[in-house]
């Protein structure tokens, strides 16, 4: 006997997911995790680079010398 595939929802308002709009619902859906992404609430942490001596990196004018 098979068994039953679990139906994958919406991560916004947790409706079955559309194929058009995969992974979410509607286009509202997309646009609101369009939104906070572009609007702050998500991101990608990124650690801060330490200067070695805290010199600034050269400037293209002292490559080309």
């Amino acid at each position: 006997m098979a068994t039953p595939r679990a139906v994958k929802t919406c991560p916004i308002c947790g409706k079955p997911r559309v194929e058009q709009f995969r992974p979410f619902c509607s286009r509202r859906c997309a646009d609101i995790d369009l939104h906070r992404w572009l609007g702050g609430p998500y991101g990608i942490p990124a650690a801060e680079q330490d200067d070695t001596e805290g010199e600034s990196p050269p400037s293209r004018d002292d490559e080309e010398r």
